[in-house]
């Protein structure tokens, strides 16, 4: 995505989750236009970039539960999280944020609700652009992987963008339809934007994920002001960026290491080896009674569809894909790849 050459203009404020996952406060960004586990065995894997991560392997995991046509696991997108980390070790981890994080590894393996699928589906879209899964991460200090997120200040959807942002990366914000709230838009440009901040700072996901939250020129100035380069930059030392910004990165590896950590607890995995649903963006735009419509002919459930396509109520715009099962897209035309 092409970069703005000047001083970035657009501020976002982007909602801190409570332990209840529920917005509790916002933070200033500006963007432009565009451990091993304990008890567990583990193998190397390459990972996104060539890096290798620890894959933990629970003892005692219970056998694997088959998968209908349609459906993957919570096993395989958890492992697919974890192949793809370009930071898998702990030892550093923040004592204060595993603490506020806490709740996030058993939000992701409970029966309900849409999270585990939308994990699967943020994972997927990271892994095919070739970017580190520590991204996937940022919807649950953003939104608490809640599409239908919206913040007091401005923000909305999975990965909070305000308005003017959100026009400013593609995502259409008009009377009648947000692209926020649409998992399918919004993630595709929130996976867009990383890709050009990952190349922009060396392919260090610190870096970039400081520039998700502060913009990006505020970042390379603060490199340049302390002497420092991409290429071997220390983050915590900008200290000329704000408390919040370089937090946003201690956030993200605490609630990496709590989900590393996870697969070797044997219960918590078992709860995690069941299908799952593999959402795909399907053009519903011939369907003339919209999701509901669509949910009927396909034995779906229209609630569950509505929570995961919040943008989209009726008949589907043109030019709009909604998040459905996979199993249930061969009926729909265009399905989105």
């Amino acid at each position: 995505m092409a970069l703005a050459a000047g001083p970035v203009a657009a501020a976002d404020a982007v909602a801190d989750v409570s332990d209840s996952g529920t917005a509790t406060s916002t933070t200033a960004i500006t963007t432009t236009a565009t451990a091993p586990v304990a008890g567990a065995t583990s193998t190397a894997v390459p990972a996104s970039g060539g890096q290798a991560s620890a894959v933990p392997a629970a003892a005692g995991q219970a056998a694997a539960v088959p998968a209908p046509a349609g459906a993957t696991s919570g096993t395989a997108i958890y492992d697919r999280f974890v192949e793809g980390l370009a930071q898998p070790a702990c030892e550093d981890a923040s004592p204060r944020w595993r603490a506020h994080f806490a709740h996030v590894p058993g939000q992701l393996v409970s029966g309900e609700g849409e999270v585990l699928p939308l994990f699967g589906y943020v994972v997927e879209a990271l892994r095919a652009a070739h970017l580190p899964t520590e991204y996937a991460l940022i919807p649950f200090v953003e939104s608490g992987y809640r599409p239908g997120a919206r913040s007091g200040s401005g923000p909305a959807g999975l990965w909070q963008f305000i308005a003017v942002t959100a026009r400013n990366h593609d995502i259409p914000v008009r009377s009648g339809y947000d692209g926020r709230l649409s998992p399918v838009d919004a993630t595709r440009a929130a996976v867009r934007y990383l890709k050009t901040l990952h190349g922009m700072f060396a392919g260090d996901w610190r870096l970039a994920v400081m520039a998700f939250n502060a913009g990006e020129y505020r970042v390379l100035g603060a490199l340049r002001r302390h002497g420092q380069r991409a290429a071997n930059a220390d983050p915590e030392g900008l200290e000329s960026l704000s408390g919040i910004t370089r937090a946003y990165v201690r956030k993200l590896h605490a609630l990496s290491c709590l989900m590393v950590e996870a697969g070797g607890d044997p219960a918590w995995t078992r709860s995690l080896d069941r299908p799952v649903a593999r959402l795909v963006a399907v053009d519903l735009a011939d369907e003339p009674a919209g999701l509901d419509g669509y949910a009927r002919r396909n034995a779906l459930d229209a609630a569950h569809l509505r929570r995961l396509n919040p943008a989209l109520s009726g008949k589907v715009p043109r030019g709009h894909k909604a998040l459905v099962p996979m199993a249930a897209a061969p009926a729909a035309a265009g399905v989105a790849n």
